[in-house]
């Protein structure tokens, strides 16, 4: 049999309203420009550090802790990397990258 006591029904209805308000702040806090720019900034820090991490690895450069107390000058007091070889591949990159989206181009206007 359904509950008719109307001082219970308002409650349920208050509740859902608050389930309701929860459930709305919630998405639009999920979908909000700022949010999403922040998680995006977020995750492109995260893959960044790990894309500087596998190339030093694959320099054979160790990464050295640094102290918040460090100047930029002393981060590299005891051997400074060699950065021509990572400056070479992303010239590289780039160039490959320029002369295939070059060559699409020409493609599509054939």
């Amino acid at each position: 049999m359904a509950d008719t006591d109307p001082d219970e029904l308002e409650r349920r209805i208050a509740r859902t309203r608050a389930e309701l308000a929860q459930t709305v702040d919630a998405i639009a806090d999920r979908v909000s420009p700022k949010r999403v720019a922040e998680r995006t900034v977020a995750d492109v820090k995260s893959r960044a550090g790990h894309f500087v991490a596998s190339v030093g690895d694959a320099l054979g450069v160790t990464q050295k802790p640094v102290e918040y107390a460090d100047t930029a000058e002393g981060v590299w007091e005891e051997e400074r990397p060699n950065l021509a070889p990572v400056l070479i591949g992303v010239g590289a990159a780039l160039v490959v990258g320029a002369a295939i989206v070059l060559w699409r181009r020409r493609r599509r206007l054939r």
